[in-house]
């Protein structure tokens, strides 16, 4: 609990970013009563979901507001927009704006996502939409401690000053494009949240009686907080070092719904609640808090993730004004995005998705795995090879896509047909596309990079991000070996990866500047900008190239115990797995076939092998003659293809062949 000294609406205001307008509800007398009730509503990860659920969203938060109409604050911990839906991307998520003026929202913390058109779109266009503050107390200035956003507001409400200090995670840096963030840098959310709330409560200038901090960062499970705070550090600090004067704590990034009870660090016996409410809207965050500003104390409190209502939109509506404000607002954004969306643009042949995987052990997988090898992100890099190859692109010869860029399905229900919107909502950040040039070496240690670590070394909350990767690329590795040693063998067009020639990289901008922690692509040479857009050469891919199919082919492949030598006569016995594909509709591998391919080409099939759950053992004695070439695995099912990282002697020799048999 903050000092109770009183103060009227206050900010902090940084260099060039406005805070927007609040209309604080009626003030009651103090002397009213002895506790003043206040009413703390929280949404996190919106990322413009303007869709047929916007109005139910939009009740819930009044059917919240109406149980203390004076006595609330409405507040996001970031991502409001960004990476959504096509009915808000298409207009630059102004309509999700609009929404959130419509709710009254207080305040909000920024999140990774209000970076994705760089610091100048976020304090000029954006902050010019919004009514209300973009937060980013741990955003400062590059190279000093000077704020570069807004820290924190202050809000009237029932009496009392209600204090909202806004902050992002660290890793934001790497998160988004690093051409829009090169003036600022991003510190330590807990830091900086505590240094706010000190100012705060030190009984100078604006002060708050409760604090309430935003963190656009949360915890890695839901499952409870003992679980929460084992499994991530990050999540752990907030918890248990964000400071005594804060009196609650909202989450987001992380997408998950929970509300901890939390002891408060140096005061036994006093807990807080910390809030995440999932994303897109599906949930609201409500605390309700006691307060007894003579005494300077939150005296009670309780917390929940309320569900979206279920009452009709008519009745919600006719309720509440702002609803009825949302749902035209929302009319008109659907309506506008029904014409431009709705033109057909390409076709499938049947599901093209991100990896699934089962998260919260409810036995519903869920889209998304950013750690696994997709059909959908392999199909957008075989897109931008094709679109980057030509010489005036930049003559790109390999297509790299980061999997957190893939936002949406391509989905063959209910007729095979993509429409815009559907194609926009893969894609929809507008990146531009670039090519650069990096070694060979330094591709593999591209590939090595999947493995995840920060500027500063640190692992990041996803420890792991699978490239998608054009489909003349293919590679085996052994995750059970050294960090910087995993990647067993890279093949480009078939042939060996050469780690000195120059090989042209096409990607996302995003990426290209070493976004999501592929740092190495920062060494990349030659790099231009083809001049076109994602989304553009997306939807021309499509056009031209459908009815598109999955290709069920996996370009990586874990393969361990291959030696680094095979000789004639050799007992060899490797294991294979993460054959499997888990996009939607992805067969079932049942076997694996060996065959000997010498330096000629002439292929000589050495035996097959049963495959179950993605995974083989292969065991086979080399023949006694070997000319160079290789050694090659066929997977029955995905048409994986799979070579051994084993050198194969041009030519046998007698002495070589008896030493192979001793």
């Amino acid at each position: 609990m903050a000092s109770s000294a009183k103060s009227t609406l206050g900010c902090v205001l940084a260099a060039g970013l406005l805070a927007g307008g609040f209309a604080a509800p009626a003030v009651a007398d103090d002397t009213a009563a002895a506790t003043v009730e206040l009413n703390l509503l929280s949404i996190n990860d919106f990322h413009g979901r303007i869709d047929a659920n916007t109005v139910k969203f939009a009740g819930t938060v009044e059917q919240l507001r109406a149980e203390n109409p004076q006595g609330t604050v409405f507040t996001s911990a970031g991502d409001n927009i960004g990476a959504s839906v096509f009915a808000s991307s298409v207009q630059r998520d102004r309509p999700t704006i609009d929404v959130l003026n419509a709710l009254d929202l207080a305040a909000s913390a920024v999140g990774n996502h209000e970076f994705d058109g760089g610091l100048e779109d976020l304090t000029g266009r954006v902050a010019a939409a919004a009514e209300y503050p973009q937060l980013g107390a741990n955003v400062y200035r590059r190279g000093t401690t000077v704020p570069a956003l807004q820290e924190y507001r202050l809000v009237s409400v029932n009496g009392l000053t209600v204090g909202v200090v806004g902050v992002v995670t660290e890793e934001t840096a790497a998160l988004v494009s690093p051409g829009g963030i090169t003036t600022i840098e991003f510190g330590d959310p807990v830091a900086a949240v505590n240094r706010v709330a000190a100012q705060l409560s030190d009984g100078t200038g604006d002060e708050a009686d409760v604090i309430v901090a935003s963190y656009h960062e949360g915890a890695n499970t839901a499952s409870d907080l003992a679980s929460a705070t084992a499994a991530s550090p990050v999540f752990r600090r907030i918890v248990n070092e964000t400071s005594p004067e804060v009196d609650v704590i909202f989450n987001g990034h992380t997408h998950l719904a929970y509300s901890f009870d939390a002891p408060v660090p140096g005061a036994p016996g006093r807990t807080r609640p910390v809030v995440q409410t999932g994303s897109y809207g599906e949930n609201v965050g409500q605390v309700k808090l006691s307060v007894e500003p003579a005494a300077g104390a939150v005296t009670a409190h309780s917390a929940a993730v309320v569900n979206r209502t279920g009452t009709a939109d008519a009745e919600l509506v006719a309720a509440y004004p702002r609803v009825a404000e949302v749902k035209s607002v929302v009319d008109a954004a659907l309506a506008h995005a029904e014409q431009v969306g709705a033109q057909q643009v390409g076709s499938v042949t049947a599901d093209i998705t991100t990896a699934f995987k089962d998260t919260d052990g409810d036995g519903t997988a869920e889209r998304d795995d950013r750690a696994a090898e997709s059909t959908l992100g392999n199909l957008v890099a075989d897109s931008l090879l094709a679109s980057l190859a030509p010489g005036e692109r930049g003559g790109a010869e390999i297509g790299v896509v980061n999997p957190g860029g893939l936002r949406n399905e391509l989905y063959y229900a209910p007729d095979g047909k993509v429409t815009y919107a559907e194609a926009n909502a893969v894609l929809p950040f507008l990146n531009n596309l670039w090519t650069t040039t990096l070694t060979g070496a330094q591709f593999r240690t591209l590939l090595e990079q999947q493995w995840q670590r920060t500027a500063d070394g640190t692992v990041p909350s996803r420890p792991y991000l699978q490239l998608g990767l054009s489909k003349n690329v293919h590679y085996t590795y052994d995750p059970s070996l050294p960090e910087g040693s995993r990647i067993t063998g890279v093949w480009i067009n078939g042939r060996p990866l050469d780690p000195e020639r120059g090989y042209r990289m096409g990607t996302f901008s995003f990426l290209a500047q070493g976004g999501d922690n592929f740092h190495v692509f920062n060494e990349g040479s030659n790099t231009k900008d083809s001049g076109l857009i994602d989304r553009d050469a997306w939807i021309g891919y499509l056009g031209g190239n459908s009815p598109v199919s999955p290709d069920f082919a996996r370009r990586s492949v874990v393969l361990q115990g291959a030696p680094a030598r095979i000789a004639p006569r050799q007992q060899v016995s490797v294991q294979v797995s993460r054959l499997d594909l888990t996009s939607l509709g992805s067969p079932a591998n049942t076997q694996l076939t060996l065959a000997y391919v010498d330096a000629r080409g002439k292929s000589r099939q050495l035996g097959s092998y049963p495959v179950a759950d993605g995974a083989a053992t292969v065991a086979f004695r080399a023949p006694a003659s070997l000319r160079g070439g290789y050694f090659e695995l066929a997977a029955a099912g995905s048409g994986t293809t799979v070579r051994l990282p084993s050198a194969v002697p041009a030519k046998a020799t007698p002495g070589s062949e008896r030493k192979a048999d001793a």
